[in-house]
């Protein structure tokens, strides 16, 4: 008799964690309000709130270490072979943007969230590699906040200038008798070029050298904004507001992000329907301290001089930016 009550204890408490699990994954997935949940799980709006921020914190503490794990540096040669072989963009460690994620307005916060897009948001800023998958965030900025200050605020941006990233030594790009390169990191025009963070050219005066490196750097920035779009296509939380104080925004994102890493990596088959298809003269002196931007300008050329050498030309390339002209 003892046993059965046991038994139906038991049974009792998986079919709760069940109904618990699919409740946090219809909201999940589908961005529906807790209001709209509470008529359909017949809960209170508290213990909606309640179960999906708790379910996005065990998830956060048990999978980051999974399926997000602090990079060494094996890692980062793991994730250079990617995007070399996938976007053609060697010594490259991963693709990074920002993305808005739309919040209501917290309260007596003035315009801190409200961002150039003309509504109110937090930041995701993350690196990804050429898997789609997410390599390090930073989570919960200000809406109103750069990209650039948001990269210098961030403990990856603390750690990128302080060199305790692990990241391997520089290393001459495939085919090219020219000085080493370091391992860089792709971005778009709202950050700061240094010797580690490459950014297109400006866009006046472009010769087609430069047109050659935006477009190869482009090629390799665009994994970050695929991944964006499978987190947001899977994920529909993120496509309406999220009705949320930000901190428990945050928990969302937080599990959403690992709930990404971890379909990744145990199933990739839906890549097809994203559509992808998928000598230099310059002396380069990254232990000079106080000069970034210096550095950075010659790293920049070192790459741009390559992609368009023999060594590492693309066949296509020159159509490419003829078409885009």
């Amino acid at each position: 008799m003892l046993y059965t009550i046991y038994a139906l204890h038991f049974f009792k408490l998986l079919s709760d964690c069940l109904f618990f699990f699919f409740l946090f994954f219809r909201f999940l997935a589908t961005g529906n309000s807790f209001a709209s949940l509470h008529f359909e799980f017949l809960l209170g709006i508290s213990t909606i709130s309640g179960i999906v921020c708790h379910t996005c914190k065990v998830i956060w503490q048990r999978l980051r270490e999974a399926v997000m794990p602090t990079p060494a540096a094996a890692d980062w040669l793991r994730i250079a072979a990617g995007f070399n072989q996938s976007a053609q963009f060697p010594n490259c460690i991963g693709a990074l943007d920002g993305k808005h994620i739309r919040v209501k307005k917290p309260s007596h916060s003035g315009s801190r969230y409200f961002n150039y897009k003309q509504y109110f948001s937090v930041v995701l800023m993350a690196l990804a590699d050429s898997d789609y998958k997410f390599v390090i965030v930073d989570i919960g900025a200000y809406g109103s906040t750069s990209d650039s200050r948001i990269l210098s605020a961030s403990r990856m941006g603390e750690r990128l200038r302080q060199n305790q990233l692990a990241l391997p030594e520089p290393s001459r790009l495939p085919g090219s008798a020219g000085p080493p390169a370091p391992f860089v990191i792709v971005e778009d025009e709202g950050f700061a070029l240094s010797p580690h963070l490459m950014r297109p050219f400006p866009r006046r005066d472009l010769d087609d050298r430069k047109r050659i490196f935006n477009y190869r750097l482009t090629r390799a920035r665009r994994y970050v904004e695929c991944a964006f779009g499978i987190l947001s296509s899977k994920w529909r939380v993120f496509q309406s507001s999220i009705q949320m104080k930000p901190d428990n925004v945050t928990l969302v994102i937080q599990a959403c992000v690992m709930l990404h890493n971890f379909t990744r990596i145990h199933d990739a088959s839906t890549d097809a329907d994203l559509g992808l298809n998928m000598t230099s003269s310059v002396s380069l002196d990254l232990s000079r301290p106080g000069r970034p931007g210096t550095a950075g300008l010659a790293v920049r050329e070192i790459f741009a001089d390559y992609f368009s050498s023999p060594e590492g030309a693309l066949s296509w390339q020159m159509d490419a930016i003829r078409g885009s002209r």
